[in-house]
């Protein structure tokens, strides 16, 4: 196995509608379902840190949709028999898409939890929208919310919640969902399961002389030539949006891995030499994040910090409530902030923890003191180190 993988210890695993639920009777894969979650065990046995991206309550849900309930029969009969039929074969408007979604969602939860709970292993469920990854406060929310989840063992279920976007704001496709989720979880791998394994130099099932690619080092205009469309009814990408995918996740310093997760024990089939595409990033996921950090421009506020806090931050401590004696500006969490010095030397950029007027009541107190102060347990950092871009200094007293 290549390097990239021995040395990744977070590891989302996007699963597609396909490989979820039968296309001919609208029910779970319970076998290949059983299998994947065996193959997730495993990973967790060996120390990774595993992420679930899930397609499926549509499709799981559409059959559900179409069931007819008990009652008197009238002149709009013919009428629900049509539209069943319609939503049946795939034909869904966004309310019907969203319909079905409500009603799979709680079966796809549930499968996921039983199934997880045989290996001793709690399931979460994280319903995101877009705006869960866009805006910086919900931003954060989500993303100490999954850490939290993997921090105590627990195996987070990931989807886009479909009962609420709408065409406007949806990701369209769970395979670009995937890639926000590891950038904003600072994951090493994104694998996405397919029903092919890996990126051809053209659609294998239109072209008997297509080639295998093995390793993409650079998503070039090539590359994004050689993407076909979607492949099953219940699949709203297809290869365009994986190497859409794989733009996000490689410019988040996250490699991303395209196999075939048609077979049981998908994952275990891909350790063990089965095909795949690996796209390579040569970033390093909390330095890009960082430059990210350092080349913001839109700052809200400034934090003037004392020579004590000053000495922990370039030793690469975070910064504490302790060492801030003075918040300006009007800021949320999250938000940008500039940190500097008693003499206005800029030390720092970073994301805030606290708003400017929770911020303003903490100045210069203890972490423990924090509660009694706002009435709730804020963090312990005012920036954590890793949302921190430091600059340079050289004289440190």
């Amino acid at each position: 196995m290549r390097k990239e993988w021995q040395n990744a210890k977070r590891i989302v695993i996007k699963i597609g509608s396909a490989l979820l639920v039968d296309e001919q009777t609208g029910e779970l894969r319970d076998a290949w379902m059983s299998s994947l979650i065996e193959d997730v065990a495993a990973l967790k046995k060996q120390g990774k840190e595993v992420i679930l991206v899930v397609s499926g309550a549509k499709a799981l849900g559409r059959k559900d949709l179409c069931r007819k309930n008990p009652g008197p029969k009238d002149h709009n009969e013919k009428v629900q028999s049509r539209k069943s039929q319609g939503i049946a074969a795939g034909n869904l408007t966004l309310s019907q898409a969203q319909a079905a979604a409500a009603i799979g969602q709680i079966s796809l939860a549930h499968a996921f939890k039983e199934k997880l709970q045989k290996e001793d292993i709690a399931a979460a469920q994280i319903l995101l929208t877009l705006s869960d990854t866009e805006n910086r406060r919900q931003y954060l929310n989500a993303r100490e919310t999954i850490n939290t989840l993997i921090e105590f063992g627990a195996i987070p279920v990931v989807n886009e919640n479909d009962t609420v976007a709408t065409n406007e704001i949806r990701y369209g496709d769970n395979d670009r969902l995937s890639a926000r989720v590891a950038s904003m979880l600072e994951a090493h791998i994104l694998i996405i399961l397919s029903d092919i394994d890996g990126l051809y130099t053209a659609p294998p099932k239109q072209d008997a002389e297509a080639r295998h690619i093995e390793v993409v080092e650079k998503i070039t205009p090539e590359i994004e030539a050689m993407a076909g469309g979607a492949g099953s009814s219940f699949s709203s990408g297809g290869m365009v949006t994986k190497i859409m995918a794989a733009k996000i996740a490689v410019g988040a310093a996250c490699h991303m891995i395209i196999t075939s997760g048609k077979e049981i024990n998908p994952i275990t089939k891909m350790l063990n030499g089965g095909k795949a595409t690996w796209f390579i990033s040569d970033a390093d996921p909390v330095q890009s994040r960082k430059s990210w950090i350092a080349g913001a421009l839109d700052v809200k506020g400034t934090l003037t910090i004392d020579q004590g806090a000053e000495n922990a931050l370039y030793k690469g401590n975070s910064l504490l409530p302790a060492g801030v004696t003075r918040a300006d500006g009007k800021f949320v969490r999250g938000d940008i902030v500039l940190i500097v010095n008693k003499n206005g030397d800029r030390l720092a950029q970073g994301l805030t923890s606290y708003s400017s007027c929770d911020a303003i009541k903490v100045l210069g107190k203890q972490s423990s003191e924090i509660k009694s102060i706002l009435g709730y347990s804020g963090r312990t950092e005012f920036v954590h180190r890793d949302n921190m871009a430091l600059n340079k200094k050289t004289n440190i007293q």
